[in-house]
């Protein structure tokens, strides 16, 4: 038996009496884990045959990261979200009861229990959970300056290689040797804007989420120098009045995989 169809015998209601956030997380840890499924005491156990046999790494990090969304839901639920759109650049479209604003680029629209990136629900639950941490910050003040390196951000350090593994690097090497105009083009699309430095090949200004700007800067490789090409990904001072240093590191991936999309498939 897998986690979902534990699920499927709870009342779905997230209520937490078992001890988990979410109905998901505790089908999850029936099954994975093998703790005792009468903690709910809502489950239909008619039929019930569970043994834990585990999870790959894989699997197990998805459920995690989809009981996580169910967990988000949960926290959001309570928003009056026509009071939030403006705190969050977003506008509240009271007919369909979402929150739109754009996302690299894409539509957004964000309801208490539904998302749809471009009219889709979108794959990966670390989308999700990026947009549903977005929408549970609160919101704010706009972004303001300066502009940080992860770096500078409080409790950041553990995850400066992961953006360097996932973003800069690939970035780094994605525009190298591109064209110009391809490159503009391609960064437009995802909602870029070039900007001013004489000091870099390339600094582009992407609004990831309404309020919350990436500045990507770029130096072509100098051979005769020994330098390789880089990238420098810089954030707002105000970045973690609205997503924690992993959403936070997640969108700087996604913003990546958007541009070698939109690049590779235009090239």
């Amino acid at each position: 038996m897998n986690p979902l169809e534990v699920v499927a015998r709870t009342p779905k209601n997230n209520c937490r009496e078992c001890g988990y956030p979410s109905c998901l997380a505790f089908g999850v840890a029936v099954t994975a884990t093998g703790i005792d499924p009468r903690r709910c005491p809502y489950l239909n156990l008619e039929g019930l045959n569970i043994q834990a046999a585990g999870v790959n790494l894989e699997d197990a990090a998805r459920l995690r990261d989809l009981a996580l969304v169910e967990h988000l839901k949960g926290k959001v639920a309570g928003g009056d979200f026509a009071t939030l759109a403006p705190r969050l650049g977003a506008t509240w479209n009271g007919a369909a009861q979402v929150l739109a604003f754009a996302y690299l680029g894409q539509e957004v629209a964000l309801g208490k229990d539904t998302i749809l990136i471009d009219g889709r629900e979108p794959e990966d639950p670390r989308d999700q959970i990026l947009l549903y941490n977005y929408v549970h910050s609160g919101g704010g003040a706009p972004p303001s300056g300066p502009w940080l390196g992860l770096e500078s951000l409080p409790n950041s350090i553990s995850k400066v290689r992961t953006l360097a593994t996932y973003c800069e690097e690939p970035l780094a090497r994605l525009f190298t040797g591109q064209p110009h105009d391809l490159l503009i083009a391609a960064a437009t699309l995802a909602g870029g804007t070039p900007t001013a430095n004489p000091s870099a090949t390339q600094t582009l200004i992407f609004p990831v989420l309404p309020r919350l700007p990436q500045q990507v800067i770029f130096w072509a490789e100098e051979p005769e120098d020994g330098f390789a090409a880089r990238v420098k990904i810089l954030f707002d001072q105000r970045v973690l009045d609205y997503l924690d240093i992993e959403s936070l590191v997640f969108s700087g991936e996604r913003l990546a995989e958007r541009l070698t999309s939109l690049i590779t498939g235009a090239a």
